[in-house]
């Protein structure tokens, strides 16, 4: 299971809290319980607890320190969890670091932008591109998935 944790201050109180990498739910803020943006690193060692586990759906980003575009993008993928704290966990996998997790998903490019749910891949958005166009990538694959104990 993964061990590690980033700190996360609280946009809402300004509280500081400890995020881990895994674990069920959502993060909250430990003062004023509002939810926090989770945004950690995976390895191939840890992906299946940190990713494919989570109980909210994923961006996986895999990305390179060298490449450009994936420094470009980082900001707004980040923008982005914090939008969607308490309904999106944003991993970031370096695939220097992780060549097993860019050959199971067919990676030919970096930045790829992977949406799982449950483990299962939702959409795939290959480059960098501006928040409003990956805000609006997130909300048409979220909106198109069954979510879990729904009634009609």
């Amino acid at each position: 299971m993964a061990t590690g944790r980033t700190t996360v201050r609280c946009e809402h109180c300004g509280h500081w809290n400890r995020v881990p990498a895994a674990a069920p739910g959502k993060p909250r803020c430990g003062q004023c319980h509002e939810p926090l943006p989770w945004i950690v690193e995976a390895s191939e060692q840890d992906f299946p607890a940190v990713a494919e586990q989570a109980t909210i759906p994923v961006v996986a980003d895999l990305w390179a320190p060298w490449c450009g575009p994936c420094r470009m993008v980082s900001p707004a993928l980040e923008q982005l969890a914090r939008e969607f704290a308490g309904r999106l966990k944003l991993v970031k996998i370096n695939v220097d670091e992780a060549p097993g997790l860019s050959q199971r998903f067919t990676v030919q490019a970096v930045p790829t932008l992977l949406l799982l749910d449950q483990g299962e891949l939702l959409a795939r958005q290959t480059g960098a591109a501006p928040v409003p166009v990956l805000r609006q990538w997130v909300e048409h694959a979220l909106a198109g998935r069954q979510p879990t104990g729904a009634q009609e």
